[in-house]
Formats: C-alpha cells, structure tokens, sequence
C-alpha cells in the first residue's frame, strides 16, 4: 500500500512539473512575440510591421533604435491614436532618456512660450491662450507636453504660423515675398512645389475649386511639410544624438511622402522612420497603426456643404496685403 502511495505521488508530481514547464514556456514565447488581435473601440489600437507582422509596443523602440526621426500620423481628435502616441512617447524614453518631441499642433513663432511653459514659468492656460494651442489640446496633446515636461525633454514648436499659410493659400508662395525678413523665419528657406508624387496625391484628394485655386492650396499644405522638416533638421543639426518623435497629420507623413521626403532632401543621412494609422492591415512602406475608423463626419449631403461653407468664411477676417 505504501509504495503504491509513493507511486502515485511520484506520478504527480511528474505531470505537475510538466505542466508547469509548458505554462513556463508558453510565457516565454508570448514575450517574444506578439499575436494578431481585433481592435474594439476607440481607445483601442495593435501595431504592425510594414510587411504586415504584429508587433507588441514594447518591441518597438528596439526596432526604432537607430532611427533619427520617427514620424507618427494622426487623424486629429482620434483618441486611440492620441493614446499609442503618448505609450510610444514613454516606451522611447524607457529606452533612451534622450528624446525629442516635435509638434505640428505649435508653430515656430510660439517656441519661447513652449519652453517657458517647460521651465515653469507660466501655467497652461497661458500657454493655451499665447501658443495658439488647438481646441484639442487638452483631451489630445497634454498627456505628450506634460511627460516631455516630466522628464525635461525639449519640444519643437514645428510647424509654419496658419496665418501666413493660410495667405500662401489665397496668393500663392509670391505672398512670402510680402512679409517681414522676421516673420519670413517661420517658414522654411526652400519650399518645393514641383512635380511629385505627393502632388499628385495631393491633387487626387481635392474635389473642389479651379485648378489655380488646388495648386495654392498644394503650396499651403508643402509650405507646412517643408517648414515641419527645416525645424526638426535644423535641431538636429544642433543635437546630432537626438532622436525626434514628430507628431503630424496622417496626410503629411504616409507612405514616406511629405515631411520624409522633405527631411531627406536637407540631409539624406538621416534615418527617418514613418507610423501611419489604417484600419485595414497590407503590405506598406510604413509601420501601421490599426485602429477604427473615424465616424461618418455627414450622411447627409447638404449638412456636408454647409460645413464646406463655414469653412470658406473661416478666415474672412483674415488680411493677406
């Protein structure tokens, strides 16, 4: 009876080992690798190579090591989007405690108040109110100034002031000529707006306005991507071993087009790595950020138009002479 007893209890303790080695195992392999799962609401998002492999946050930085610029693409006011950009933001510092963020959301003009905001010598609200801060700020891009302030790391007001912009877009890149040597500072030296596949891609996308009208919109919107570019390249000509985390419009950055190209144009050494979010998995040239669909913005057609009205008397008030 006794080495009956012995036996079973050898027999156990066999199965129970086994057992625990393969749930050992199986925590290992679940480490290494990460499993394609279906995102579910608008919080929620999985990220993938550009060949299409699921790939777990916390493996990306590793990938990412010798990128110089990481370009991450928005729709604005995504909020699964706005919450990968903040996990990146963090999951980089992890790894490296010297990284850079750079914003399209400020312009070159308000880079004093950002870094006054940084130092603690004025409270949000200032900076909401003197930087110009999107709508948005609070709910979208606090959490990404907030953990640069946190760990003290330096923010590129990026972007172009949308005042002159928006006037390259009614008169076309002549309007640079009109402005002051000082106000002609925020927006880079050269802006390209020559045959390219980003033009075309640009002038596919617009289905309003005579094409006069489409080709001032393109040199507003290549005014921005070049201006976003000439700041993070200027800056990284004085920091060489940073790396920049550049938050921009989906549009400014897929596929390797817009801001890419116009950093590799100033400095073809660079290395330049791209996240554009979808909501279909494929093959790309970018890593992809798989979240859901934006909402129906209008269903019905003249609620549409309406919109398109309000937006054409936006910026009535708005002087260009």
């Amino acid at each position: 009876m006794l080495k009956l007893f012995r036996r079973n209890h050898l027999i156990r303790r066999h199965f129970n080992f086994k057992s625990t080695l393969s749930v050992f195992i199986c925590l290992l392999l679940s480490a290494c690798t990460s499993s394609s799962r279906s995102v579910t609401h608008y919080y929620d998002y999985q990220l993938y190579s550009p060949q299409g492999e699921p790939i777990a946050l916390s493996e990306l930085p590793k990938r990412l090591v010798d990128a110089d610029v990481i370009l991450v693409g928005e729709w604005h006011t995504h909020s699964a989007i706005h919450r990968f950009q903040t996990d990146l933001f963090q999951q980089l510092l992890d790894q490296n405690p010297s990284v850079t963020l750079s914003m399209e959301q400020f312009a070159r003009d308000k880079q004093s108040i950002v870094n006054d905001y940084l130092k603690g010598d004025i409270g949000e609200q200032t900076l909401i109110n003197q930087a110009n801060a999107w709508p948005n700020y609070s709910s979208d891009y606090r959490a990404l100034i907030e953990l640069a302030k946190q760990q003290q790391q330096d923010v590129i007001a990026a972007n172009a002031p949308k005042s002159i912009v928006r006037c390259i877009g009614r008169k076309g890149l002549e309007y640079l000529d009109k402005i002051s040597p000082q106000q002609r500072l925020n927006v880079a030296k050269n802006v390209d707006i020559g045959p390219s596949d980003y033009k075309e891609k640009f002038m596919a996308s617009m289905h309003h306005g005579s094409p006069e009208q489409t080709d001032r919109q393109f040199s507003a919107q290549v005014a921005w991507d070049e201006t976003m570019a000439e700041s993070i390249t200027d800056y990284l000509k004085i920091h060489p071993n940073k790396q920049v985390l550049h938050i921009a419009g989906k549009f400014h950055v897929e596929d390797g087009l817009g801001i890419k190209t116009s950093i590799l144009r100033r400095n073809p050494n660079l290395k330049v790595a791209v996240i554009t979010p979808k909501t279909e998995i494929s093959s790309s040239l970018d890593y992809q950020l798989q979240v859901l669909a934006p909402p129906i913005r209008y269903v019905k057609a003249e609620n549409r138009m309406q919109a398109y009205k309000a937006l054409g008397h936006r910026n009535a008030d708005l002087s260009c002479e």
